[in-house]
This record gives structure tokens, sequence and C-alpha cells, in this order.
């Protein structure tokens, strides 16, 4: 193919995605970014200069990150031992001030400040300052009772400030952390942070970002993902056993988004480069889709 034709081509994709752009202008869109998307530096700048694109062009991108990586090597330096729980971490009491210290010192400035660089504008925000949490109640996994410690239900989500940084066209970036009214710090999982940011928001959709293209019926063969799924099918592959693990706390989050107004909900893998502009501006995309039905 020679050049000509490759600059044809490229004009093409963005025909292509012209009906998108001028749907998806001036919606809320909620990313939580986490998984390897976060520690291979060339996928770090993939996922960062997409969503500058995404502000560039008039959608609102929000940013919730993980950082379960980071605070499990960080735990490893202090003698402490991650451990995990229907896809939960456990966290105890000196576990919970090492998971503040790497999210809102570490990770979250980090974040910004490559937004920023690529040309976006961001803001950080504390997840403590923003989401009102309680601790997780106990709950029964496989015959046992299950006390995950310092883990936190999100009650509320305190979003004027946010909303004023939507309002600018300034992408805010929030750790999941959350804290109640004794000012008690609680870990909270990503994935859940950013499905009630987004019900608070009023977001059209959230995009997860993970180590998995979406939902596959066999997590061995990626040709077995699922493009579509709707509750009724999610509560069947929870019966199969193929949503389970880490996944759950996902799915369910996405469900409850779902029932509480957000419109749609993306599960794509963030190790492909430019993930979120193929999934979002494409035809086809590249990873399950989430709707009520």
């Amino acid at each position: 193919m020679n050049s000509f034709e490759e600059q044809i081509k490229r004009a093409d994709v963005l025909v292509e995605a012209l009906p998108y752009l001028q749907k998806f202008r001036g919606q809320t869109f909620v990313i939580k970014y986490g998984g390897s998307a976060m520690e291979d530096p060339k996928l770090v700048a993939s996922v960062l200069r997409d969503i500058v694109y995404l502000e560039a062009v008039g959608i609102n991108p929000v940013v919730v990150h993980g950082g379960g990586k980071a605070i499990t090597a960080r735990m490893k330096e202090k003698g402490l031992e991650a451990k995990f729980i229907a896809g939960l971490r456990v966290t105890d009491k000196n576990s919970v001030d090492i998971v503040a210290e790497v999210l809102d010192t570490r990770i979250n400035p980090g974040v910004v400040e490559k937004l920023n660089e690529f040309g976006g504008r961001a803001k950080s925000f504390s997840g403590a300052n923003v989401f009102r949490a309680e601790k997780s109640p106990t709950f029964e996994y496989k015959g046992e009772t299950v006390d995950l410690g310092y883990v936190g239900d999100v009650i509320g989500c305190q979003v004027p400030c946010v909303l004023e940084c939507v309002r600018q066209e300034i992408v805010p970036v929030i750790s999941p952390i959350g804290r109640d009214e004794h000012q008690q710090v609680y870990n909270i999982n990503a994935d859940i942070a950013a499905s009630e940011i987004a019900i608070s928001l009023e977001a059209e959709k959230i995009i997860y970002l993970s180590d998995v293209n979406g939902v596959l019926r066999d997590p061995k063969d990626a040709s077995t993902r699922i493009p579509t799924i709707t509750n009724d099918d999610v509560q069947k592959l929870k019966a199969e056993g193929i949503i389970d693990g880490g996944m759950l706390p996902k799915v369910n989050s996405c469900l409850k988004a779902l029932n509480f107004g957000v419109k749609k909900v993306h599960l794509i893998d963030g190790r492909i480069p430019h993930a979120l502009l193929l999934e979002l501006f494409t035809d086809k995309g590249i990873g399950t889709e989430i709707v009520l039905k």
C-alpha cells in the first residue's frame, strides 16, 4: 500500500468515528483505570493520551484509578502479605494506611502529571474527600463468614468539586478510598468506586480498563469473548461459574450503575494499545458491553 492509500485509509477511520464523536460530545464517561495498563510505560502513554483525546473532542472523562499491584508491592516491602477473598482485598489497620499512602501520594499525582504532560488538564482528588463510606458488612463466601477489615462501602458521593472540574473541561482523577463520619479511612474496590461516582454524576457510560478483554466463556480463550450481555445473561454466567472471583465485584457494580441510570458499561483490555478509542469510535468495538436488556 502506497503512502497516498494509507492517507485515505486514515481518513476513512476518522469518518467512521464521526457519528460517535457527534453522539458523545458533552457526555460524561467514567473510566476505571487499572491493571497492567498502569504498569507498562507504553500502555500508560497510550491510555492517558486516549483520555486527553476524549477531553479534546468534547467528552468529559472522569478517572477512577486502581493501584493493586503497587499496593501489594509496598505491603511486601513492609513485611505484609496481600490477601484476597471473592476478588476483594482484605485490609487490616496497617494495610489501610499503606493503601492510602500509595494511592494518594504516588499513583494519583502520577496520573495527573502524565495527563497534563500529554496536553490535557487534570486535577487530583483523594477519594477520602469524595466518597462517604462505612465499613463493609461481613458476608458468607464458600461456607465461611468473611470480614474484610478496613474495606468500605460507598454510602454517598460529594461531587460539587468534581462537577466544577467537568464544567471547566478539567479531568478529575480520583483515588478509590473513602472516609466515614469519624474520619476513618477505608479501602474501596476501584470498580465499585467507579460505579458509585458514575451514578452520582449521572454519567452516560462507565468504561472498565483491566487485564481481560471483556467477559470470556473460556478464560483461556480470547475468541470466546461475549460482545454484549444483559442483566439476565449475567445471572446465568454467574450460575455457570463463568463470572467469578475478581470479576464478581466488577460486574455487580456494573449492574448497580445500569439500574441507577447509567446507559452502558464497557469492559475492555487496557493492554491493547488505544483500547478506549477502538471501543468507543469504531463500529465493531473490542470488549464486552453490558446493558440492562
